[in-house]
C-alpha cells in the first residue's frame, strides 16, 4: 500500500491508496503544534481503521508549509520505519515532466500536473481549489508552462470577515441570486459568483494565449462549490493531487515504468 500527505496551508490531506481507491484523513496544519501531536493524529487513524503500519512500503510527501515538513517527514520516519520520498528539485529530474523553476514552484502543484499529465494525455489547465485558487498549464508532452495564483475561496472570505467590523463568516455557497439581500447572500454572491467569473476568464485567457482550446481539469476540497462550473470543467478529479503523489511514489520505487 502507499501513503501520500499533502501538506498545505489549511490542512494535512493524508491518503491512503488500497485496492484502488483512496481512504482519506485530514489534520490541521497547525506549526505551532509539536511533532508528537502529528505522531499521535497519523497512528489514530491507522489504528481506528485497523491498518498496520508495515502494510504501507511506499511514502510521499508533497509539503508547501516548511515548518511542518521536517515534524511530518520525522513521524512518518518513526512509525513506518522507511524514508519517505519528499518531493523537491531532485525528485523532478527523475520526473516524465518538465518542471517550470524546480525551486520556486510549490510541490503541490507538481504532483497537479503529473496526474493531469497522465490523467488526460494532452495540454490542459488543472484549477485547483484550495486555500489558494491555482491554475497550471501542463502540455501534452508533459512540460508545465506556466502557473497563476488568486487567494481561494475560502482565503477571500475569510479575508472579508477578519477585516471587516460588520462581516462575519459565512457558508461557502453557491446563492440562488446574484442580489444579495442581505449580508450572508450579499458575500456569497459577490465571492462565489464572482469567482465563476474569473476561473472562467483566466482559462479562456489561456487558451487564447495557447490558441487552443484546451480542457480543464478541476480539482481541490472546494472544487463542488462553484456548482455552475461543472459543465465549464472537462474533469472534476478532487483527488487529483494525491493522484499525482502517487504515480510520483511509484516512479521513484521503480513500481511504475510509463
Amino acid at each position: 500500500m502507499l501513503l501520500a500527505l499533502d501538506i498545505g496551508n489549511s490542512d494535512i490531506t493524508m491518503g491512503l491508496w488500497k485496492d484502488g481507491s483512496w481512504q482519506i484523513w485530514r489534520i490541521p496544519s497547525r506549526q505551532d503544534q509539536p511533532e508528537l501531536f502529528y505522531g499521535i493524529k497519523v497512528r489514530d487513524y491507522f489504528l481506528e481503521a485497523g491498518m498496520p503500519f508495515e502494510a504501507v512500503d511506499t511514502l510521499v510527501l508533497s509539503s508547501v508549509v516548511p515548518g511542518l515538513t521536517d515534524k511530518v517527514r520525522n513521524v512518518l520516519r518513526s512509525l513506518f520505519k522507511r524514508e519517505p520520498v519528499l518531493l523537491g528539485p531532485g525528485v523532478y529530474e527523475k520526473l516524465p515532466i518538465e518542471v517550470l523553476n524546480p525551486y520556486e514552484i510549490g510541490s503541490d502543484l507538481v504532483a497537479n500536473a503529473v496526474g493531469a499529465y497522465y490523467l488526460m494525455k494532452d495540454t490542459c489547465v488543472v484549477v485547483d481549489f484550495g486555500t489558494a485558487l491555482t491554475f497550471t498549464t501542463v502540455s501534452g508532452k508533459g512540460k508545465i508552462l506556466g502557473v497563476s495564483i488568486v487567494p481561494g475561496l475560502r482565503t477571500a472570505l475569510r479575508s472579508l470577515s477578519q477585516n471587516t467590523a460588520k462581516l462575519f463568516d459565512v457558508p461557502l455557497e453557491m446563492p440562488t441570486s446574484a442580489l444579495g439581500i442581505n449580508t450572508v447572500t450579499a458575500i456569497q454572491s459577490g465571492v462565489v459568483i464572482g469567482y465563476e467569473g474569473l476561473v472562467k476568464n483566466m482559462v479562456t485567457a489561456i487558451r487564447k494565449e495557447l490558441k487552443m482550446e484546451c480542457p480543464a481539469v478541476a480539482t481541490g476540497g472546494l472544487s463542488f462549490v462553484i456548482t455552475s462550473l461543472r459543465d465549464f470543467f472537462h474533469r472534476v478529479e478532487p483527488h487529483l493531487t494525491l493522484d499525482g503523489l502517487r504515480i510520483i511514489g511509484e516512479l521513484a520505487n521503480g513500481k511504475r515504468k510509463d
